[in-house]
Protein backbone atom coordinates (compact mmCIF):
# COMPACT_ATOMS: atom_id res chain seq x y z
CA UNK A 1 0.00 0.00 0.00
CA UNK A 2 1.38 3.33 -0.78
CA UNK A 3 2.16 5.60 2.39
CA UNK A 4 0.39 8.15 1.49
CA UNK A 5 -2.89 6.32 1.69
CA UNK A 6 -2.67 5.60 5.96
CA UNK A 7 -1.61 8.75 6.42
CA UNK A 8 -4.41 10.65 4.86
CA UNK A 9 -7.05 8.24 6.54
CA UNK A 10 -5.19 9.10 9.66
CA UNK A 11 -4.87 12.97 9.16
CA UNK A 12 -8.67 12.46 8.06
CA UNK A 13 -9.77 10.67 11.47
CA UNK A 14 -7.70 13.42 13.44
CA UNK A 15 -9.37 16.45 11.88
CA UNK A 16 -12.89 14.52 12.10
CA UNK A 17 -11.69 14.87 15.98
CA UNK A 18 -10.36 18.02 16.12
CA UNK A 19 -13.35 19.78 14.35
CA UNK A 20 -15.34 17.80 16.95
CA UNK A 21 -13.47 19.68 19.93
CA UNK A 22 -13.77 23.18 17.87
CA UNK A 23 -17.31 23.07 18.34
CA UNK A 24 -16.95 23.15 22.39
CA UNK A 25 -15.12 25.81 21.77
CA UNK A 26 -18.39 27.78 19.53
CA UNK A 27 -20.22 28.63 22.76
CA UNK A 28 -17.11 30.43 24.66
CA UNK A 29 -15.63 31.75 21.39
CA UNK A 30 -16.55 33.84 17.99
CA UNK A 31 -16.26 31.43 14.74
CA UNK A 32 -13.29 33.28 14.15
CA UNK A 33 -11.77 33.14 17.26
CA UNK A 34 -12.22 29.27 17.09
CA UNK A 35 -10.72 29.08 13.75
CA UNK A 36 -7.57 31.03 15.26
CA UNK A 37 -7.18 28.50 18.33
CA UNK A 38 -6.41 25.67 15.70
CA UNK A 39 -3.87 28.06 14.28
CA UNK A 40 -2.51 29.69 17.46
CA UNK A 41 -2.77 25.95 19.89
CA UNK A 42 -0.89 23.80 17.07
CA UNK A 43 2.08 26.04 16.18
CA UNK A 44 3.74 25.28 19.79
CA UNK A 45 3.74 21.53 18.33
CA UNK A 46 4.30 22.06 14.91
CA UNK A 47 7.89 23.96 16.10
CA UNK A 48 8.31 20.78 18.56
CA UNK A 49 7.60 18.37 15.61
CA UNK A 50 10.24 19.90 13.29
CA UNK A 51 12.96 20.40 16.46
CA UNK A 52 12.44 17.23 16.62
CA UNK A 53 13.34 16.04 13.47
CA UNK A 54 16.33 18.05 13.16
CA UNK A 55 17.74 17.70 16.57
CA UNK A 56 16.75 13.48 17.48
CA UNK A 57 16.43 12.16 14.05
CA UNK A 58 19.26 14.39 12.03
CA UNK A 59 17.56 16.47 9.30
CA UNK A 60 18.00 19.09 8.29
CA UNK A 61 16.27 22.22 7.40
CA UNK A 62 15.19 23.19 3.63
CA UNK A 63 16.65 25.97 2.08
CA UNK A 64 14.21 28.73 1.77
CA UNK A 65 13.64 29.83 -1.74
CA UNK A 66 11.18 33.05 -3.18
CA UNK A 67 8.62 30.07 -5.08
CA UNK A 68 8.33 28.41 -1.45
CA UNK A 69 7.68 31.73 0.38
CA UNK A 70 4.89 33.17 -2.04
CA UNK A 71 3.50 29.55 -1.96
CA UNK A 72 3.13 29.10 1.81
CA UNK A 73 2.00 32.92 2.00
CA UNK A 74 -0.81 32.48 -1.01
CA UNK A 75 -2.40 29.02 0.81
CA UNK A 76 -1.74 30.87 4.12
CA UNK A 77 -4.62 33.31 2.97
CA UNK A 78 -6.72 31.11 1.03
CA UNK A 79 -7.08 28.97 4.11
CA UNK A 80 -8.11 32.05 6.34
CA UNK A 81 -10.17 33.49 3.69
CA UNK A 82 -11.94 30.11 2.93
CA UNK A 83 -12.64 29.58 6.97
CA UNK A 84 -14.24 33.00 7.17
CA UNK A 85 -15.82 33.17 4.23
CA UNK A 86 -17.46 29.59 5.60
CA UNK A 87 -18.23 31.19 8.68
CA UNK A 88 -20.21 34.07 7.20
CA UNK A 89 -22.12 31.95 5.01
CA UNK A 90 -23.16 30.27 8.30
CA UNK A 91 -24.91 34.21 9.30
CA UNK A 92 -27.73 33.89 7.02
CA UNK A 93 -30.56 31.77 6.59
CA UNK A 94 -29.90 30.20 3.45
CA UNK A 95 -26.41 28.98 4.74
CA UNK A 96 -27.47 25.17 3.84
CA UNK A 97 -27.39 25.93 0.01
CA UNK A 98 -23.51 27.19 0.75
CA UNK A 99 -22.86 24.81 2.63
CA UNK A 100 -23.63 21.66 -0.10
CA UNK A 101 -21.68 24.57 -2.56
CA UNK A 102 -18.30 24.47 -0.61
CA UNK A 103 -18.17 20.52 -0.93
CA UNK A 104 -16.74 21.23 -4.37
CA UNK A 105 -13.47 21.89 -3.27
CA UNK A 106 -12.37 18.10 -4.31
CA UNK A 107 -13.03 19.66 -8.08
CA UNK A 108 -11.31 23.13 -7.61
CA UNK A 109 -8.28 21.49 -6.33
CA UNK A 110 -8.19 18.79 -9.28
CA UNK A 111 -8.55 22.10 -11.75
CA UNK A 112 -6.38 24.34 -9.66
CA UNK A 113 -3.66 21.30 -9.23
CA UNK A 114 -3.35 20.96 -13.23
CA UNK A 115 -3.66 24.65 -13.78
CA UNK A 116 -0.85 25.52 -10.98
CA UNK A 117 1.30 22.50 -10.80
CA UNK A 118 0.68 20.45 -14.33
CA UNK A 119 -0.31 17.38 -11.70
CA UNK A 120 -2.84 15.37 -14.15
CA UNK A 121 -5.32 12.77 -13.34
CA UNK A 122 -5.98 9.77 -15.54
CA UNK A 123 -9.44 9.13 -16.66
CA UNK A 124 -10.48 6.68 -13.94
CA UNK A 125 -9.22 8.48 -11.09
CA UNK A 126 -10.86 11.80 -12.70
CA UNK A 127 -14.49 9.24 -12.77
CA UNK A 128 -13.87 8.30 -8.82
CA UNK A 129 -13.46 11.93 -8.36
CA UNK A 130 -16.78 12.88 -9.85
CA UNK A 131 -19.21 10.01 -8.49
CA UNK A 132 -17.48 11.19 -4.62
CA UNK A 133 -18.26 14.98 -5.43
CA UNK A 134 -21.48 13.95 -6.12
CA UNK A 135 -21.71 11.66 -3.46
CA UNK A 136 -20.58 14.78 -1.17
CA UNK A 137 -23.12 17.01 -2.56
CA UNK A 138 -26.02 14.54 -2.01
CA UNK A 139 -24.92 13.75 1.56
CA UNK A 140 -25.07 17.27 2.37
CA UNK A 141 -28.37 17.84 0.59
CA UNK A 142 -29.39 15.57 2.73
CA UNK A 143 -27.99 16.59 6.20
CA UNK A 144 -29.64 20.02 5.35
CA UNK A 145 -32.86 18.20 4.10
CA UNK A 146 -32.35 20.05 0.73
CA UNK A 147 -34.54 19.45 -2.65
CA UNK A 148 -33.11 20.01 -5.81
CA UNK A 149 -35.86 22.90 -5.86
CA UNK A 150 -34.43 24.74 -3.00
CA UNK A 151 -30.83 24.24 -4.22
CA UNK A 152 -32.04 26.02 -7.83
CA UNK A 153 -33.43 28.42 -5.71
CA UNK A 154 -30.76 29.63 -3.41
CA UNK A 155 -28.12 29.54 -5.98
CA UNK A 156 -28.61 33.42 -6.20
CA UNK A 157 -28.84 34.32 -2.42
CA UNK A 158 -25.57 36.00 -0.73
CA UNK A 159 -25.00 32.87 1.42
CA UNK A 160 -24.17 30.63 -1.72
CA UNK A 161 -21.53 32.94 -2.83
CA UNK A 162 -19.85 32.61 0.55
CA UNK A 163 -19.83 29.33 0.39
CA UNK A 164 -18.53 28.88 -3.64
CA UNK A 165 -15.94 31.40 -2.15
CA UNK A 166 -14.98 29.39 0.76
CA UNK A 167 -14.51 26.15 -1.55
CA UNK A 168 -12.07 27.99 -3.50
CA UNK A 169 -10.32 29.32 -0.91
CA UNK A 170 -10.01 25.58 0.63
CA UNK A 171 -8.83 24.02 -3.05
CA UNK A 172 -6.51 26.85 -3.59
CA UNK A 173 -4.82 26.83 0.12
CA UNK A 174 -4.43 22.82 -0.25
CA UNK A 175 -2.95 23.52 -4.16
CA UNK A 176 -0.77 26.22 -2.62
CA UNK A 177 0.38 24.27 0.38
CA UNK A 178 1.65 21.51 -2.04
CA UNK A 179 3.22 23.67 -4.03
CA UNK A 180 5.00 25.42 -1.36
CA UNK A 181 6.46 21.63 -0.04
CA UNK A 182 7.44 20.77 -3.84
CA UNK A 183 9.68 23.98 -4.13
CA UNK A 184 11.82 23.06 -1.30
CA UNK A 185 13.23 20.13 -3.20
CA UNK A 186 13.90 18.54 -0.03
CA UNK A 187 15.03 14.94 -1.11
CA UNK A 188 13.13 14.17 2.80
CA UNK A 189 9.62 14.03 2.40
CA UNK A 190 8.49 14.31 5.90
CA UNK A 191 10.94 16.96 6.50
CA UNK A 192 9.54 19.35 3.30
CA UNK A 193 6.34 18.14 4.88
CA UNK A 194 7.23 19.08 8.71
CA UNK A 195 9.03 22.61 7.37
CA UNK A 196 5.76 23.81 4.99
CA UNK A 197 3.07 23.19 8.03
CA UNK A 198 5.53 24.99 11.05
CA UNK A 199 6.03 27.92 8.51
CA UNK A 200 2.38 28.29 7.18
CA UNK A 201 0.76 28.15 10.49
CA UNK A 202 3.33 30.89 11.77
CA UNK A 203 1.69 32.87 9.06
CA UNK A 204 -1.52 32.31 9.63
CA UNK A 205 -1.27 32.91 13.28
CA UNK A 206 0.41 36.27 12.89
CA UNK A 207 -2.24 37.09 9.87
CA UNK A 208 -4.99 35.77 11.70
CA UNK A 209 -4.15 37.65 15.17
CA UNK A 210 -4.19 40.88 13.36
CA UNK A 211 -7.44 40.61 11.38
CA UNK A 212 -9.04 40.07 14.83
CA UNK A 213 -7.54 42.59 17.02
CA UNK A 214 -8.76 44.72 13.92
CA UNK A 215 -11.91 43.27 13.28
CA UNK A 216 -12.78 41.47 17.28
CA UNK A 217 -11.00 43.33 19.85
CA UNK A 218 -10.63 41.10 23.14
CA UNK A 219 -10.84 37.80 20.74
CA UNK A 220 -7.48 36.98 20.95
CA UNK A 221 -7.55 37.30 25.10
CA UNK A 222 -10.62 35.01 25.07
CA UNK A 223 -8.87 32.55 22.94
CA UNK A 224 -5.99 32.31 25.48
CA UNK A 225 -8.41 32.25 28.09
CA UNK A 226 -9.79 28.82 26.71
CA UNK A 227 -6.65 27.59 26.59
CA UNK A 228 -7.65 23.99 28.16
CA UNK A 229 -10.24 23.22 25.55
CA UNK A 230 -7.92 25.45 22.71
CA UNK A 231 -4.82 23.04 23.61
CA UNK A 232 -6.65 19.49 22.30
CA UNK A 233 -7.71 21.75 19.31
CA UNK A 234 -4.09 22.56 18.63
CA UNK A 235 -3.24 18.91 19.53
CA UNK A 236 -5.26 17.21 16.85
CA UNK A 237 -5.06 19.88 14.60
CA UNK A 238 -1.74 19.87 14.36
CA UNK A 239 -1.79 15.80 13.68
CA UNK A 240 -4.22 16.07 11.22
CA UNK A 241 -2.26 18.65 9.43
CA UNK A 242 0.85 16.60 9.16
CA UNK A 243 -0.90 13.89 7.60
CA UNK A 244 -2.64 16.44 5.42
CA UNK A 245 0.59 17.90 4.44
CA UNK A 246 2.66 14.61 4.52
CA UNK A 247 0.32 13.41 2.10
CA UNK A 248 0.37 16.41 -0.28
CA UNK A 249 3.90 16.11 -0.28
CA UNK A 250 3.88 12.27 -1.59
CA UNK A 251 0.96 12.39 -3.73
CA UNK A 252 -1.27 14.52 -6.17
CA UNK A 253 -3.23 16.81 -4.21
CA UNK A 254 -6.90 15.42 -6.00
CA UNK A 255 -6.22 11.90 -4.89
CA UNK A 256 -5.22 13.10 -1.24
CA UNK A 257 -8.15 15.39 -1.15
CA UNK A 258 -10.56 12.83 -2.59
CA UNK A 259 -9.51 9.59 -0.26
CA UNK A 260 -9.79 12.44 2.57
CA UNK A 261 -13.45 12.43 1.95
CA UNK A 262 -13.53 9.25 4.06
CA UNK A 263 -13.35 11.72 7.02
CA UNK A 264 -17.43 12.11 6.67
CA UNK A 265 -17.53 8.06 6.47
CA UNK A 266 -16.64 8.15 10.02
CA UNK A 267 -19.42 11.04 10.79
CA UNK A 268 -21.33 8.78 9.22
CA UNK A 269 -20.69 6.28 11.60
CA UNK A 270 -20.65 8.17 14.58
CA UNK A 271 -24.17 9.56 13.99
CA UNK A 272 -25.91 6.17 12.70
CA UNK A 273 -23.81 4.11 16.02
CA UNK A 274 -23.05 6.13 18.46
CA UNK A 275 -25.41 8.75 18.35
CA UNK A 276 -28.35 6.85 17.11
CA UNK A 277 -29.42 9.17 14.99
CA UNK A 278 -31.83 9.28 11.86
CA UNK A 279 -30.54 9.01 8.39
CA UNK A 280 -32.39 9.74 5.46
CA UNK A 281 -32.22 7.78 2.12
CA UNK A 282 -30.41 10.50 0.46
CA UNK A 283 -27.34 10.82 2.93
CA UNK A 284 -27.13 6.28 2.77
CA UNK A 285 -26.95 7.10 -1.09
CA UNK A 286 -24.26 9.74 -0.52
CA UNK A 287 -22.02 8.02 1.68
CA UNK A 288 -22.11 4.86 -0.94
CA UNK A 289 -21.25 7.15 -3.63
CA UNK A 290 -18.39 8.27 -1.58
CA UNK A 291 -17.16 4.70 -0.57
CA UNK A 292 -17.34 3.49 -4.35
CA UNK A 293 -15.56 7.10 -5.36
CA UNK A 294 -12.75 6.20 -3.48
CA UNK A 295 -12.67 2.68 -4.38
CA UNK A 296 -12.15 3.82 -7.92
CA UNK A 297 -9.81 6.50 -7.29
CA UNK A 298 -8.10 3.76 -5.06
CA UNK A 299 -8.05 1.22 -8.12
CA UNK A 300 -6.59 4.03 -10.44
CA UNK A 301 -3.31 4.18 -8.98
Amino acid sequence: MPLWIPITICAAFFQNLRSALQKHLTGVLSGQGAAYSRFLFALPWALLYLWILVQLFGFSLPQINDRFLLFCLLGSITQIISTVALLKAFSFRSFAVATVISKLEIVIVAILGLLILGDTLSLMAQFGILLGTIGLLTLSAGQNKLTPGSILRGLGEPATTYGLLAALGLGGSVIFFRGASLALEEPAFIMAAAFTLASALIMQTILMGIFLAVVEKGQIKRVLGSWRWSMWVGVTGMLASVGWFTAFTLQNASYVRALGQIELIFTFIATTRVFREKVSVLEYLGCAMIVVGILVLLLSR
